[in-house]
């Protein structure tokens, strides 16, 4: 097993293209985008899909990356959330196939 570094961020879709080109402009080798459907945090709850024009939708981005890239991006990730909602979060991980990542 060989270890990496997993970023997981949590955002506005408005704010995804922003996100992706600084992953992208920093070497991050990959990411992947899911909706994200619905949760729950500081005191209250939300839905996907609740607002017609879809403004307020959220994704989530992951990324597993040699830890460089990904120590590179947080402080640009960082000033993109003071500007949009949404959280991050890193964490160490082990991958069978590190060409991959």
């Amino acid at each position: 097993m060989h270890e990496k570094i997993r970023l997981e961020l949590i955002i506005e879709r408005m704010a995804l293209k922003r996100a992706c080109r600084i992953l992208e402009t920093a070497g991050v080798s990959g990411y992947t985008v899911l909706p994200a459907l619905s949760g729950y945090g500081r005191g209250s709850r939300w839905q996907r899909d609740r607002d017609l024009s879809a403004s307020q939708d959220m994704v989530v981005i992951i990324s597993i990356s040699d830890e460089s890239p990904i120590r590179n991006v947080l402080l640009e990730l960082h000033e993109l959330l003071d500007q949009h909602i949404g959280i991050l979060n890193t964490s160490r991980v082990e991958v069978l196939r590190p060409d991959r990542f």
